[in-house]
């Protein structure tokens, strides 16, 4: 524990699910997280309380993290809390929506996916890398989805991952100079209000009946992904799209 100790983190999307988990995760070892939502407002002070019960420090700041002016408010609210150096930064943020076939598609829904899933991510990064130093991490959330295409009507959020997971790498070369290190994680089958929402209960058991560990992730396991790419124990893993799926798909 506290291999984080005297960081400051930000967490994009961190009031539920796996943003959630990783916000508690990087202040259970130390760090002062930034619990960023934009519709959960509740779920973001009981994320932001639970950390407090633990002795650990953290804020919520709401902000729209597809829209250029809500990040710009995010990082001088990080800023004005923190100070203004950096030294996590978690792209969390992101969503399917819907699963759509090819014929159900409109520009609204192309639009929405991308800017949550990929724009936040190009523009949260940009936002904040000029309060980023040697030995800070940047940590996005791809998919296994960007890997595979993903399940039946996820074609626009599979496509958004894949952008991630392509910027991501192109990131590492930009920023590995400045000792920035830019990774990847590519989650499968995490249990999660997302596959509540959108994968029923029969594809969910086929999936993880076919997953070599036989289960579900859990998003506390993502978490344990995400504290130690962003430690010195990882100091030189740069570049990489990281999979955590129990083995159903690797490279």
């Amino acid at each position: 524990m506290n291999k984080l100790k005297g960081k400051v983190a930000v967490v994009t999307g961190g009031s539920r699910d796996i943003g959630r988990a990783i916000s508690i995760k990087l202040a259970k070892e130390g760090a002062k997280v930034v619990v960023n939502y934009y519709n959960s407002e509740s779920g973001a002070t009981e994320t932001v309380d639970v950390i407090k019960s633990m002795g650990g420090d953290a804020i919520a700041i709401k902000a729209d993290v597809s829209n250029l002016e809500d990040i710009k408010r995010l990082r001088l609210k990080t800023v004005e809390a923190y100070g203004n150096k950096i030294d996590i930064l978690v792209n969390n943020a992101g969503g399917l929506f819907a699963r759509k076939s090819l014929q159900e598609l409109d520009e609204s829904f192309y639009d929405l996916v991308m800017n949550v899933n990929f724009k936040s991510t190009v523009f949260v990064m940009q936002a904040f890398e000029p309060f980023m130093s040697k030995g800070s991490s940047i940590i996005n959330l791809s998919s296994q989805a960007a890997r595979d295409g993903g399940g039946g009507g996820s074609s626009i959020y599979a496509s958004s991952k894949g952008a991630v997971s392509t910027f991501t790498k192109a990131m590492a070369k930009d920023l590995g100079p400045k000792g920035i290190r830019v990774n990847a994680i590519c989650p499968g089958l995490i249990g999660t209000k997302f596959h509540d929402d959108f994968t029923t209960d029969e594809i969910r058991n086929k999936v993880a009946s076919a997953t070599p560990l036989r289960r579900e992730g859990q998003a506390s396991e993502v978490a344990d992904l995400v504290a130690y790419l962003a430690s010195d124990e990882a100091s030189f893993i740069n570049g990489n799209n990281v999979d955590i799926n129990g083995g159903l798909a690797f490279s």
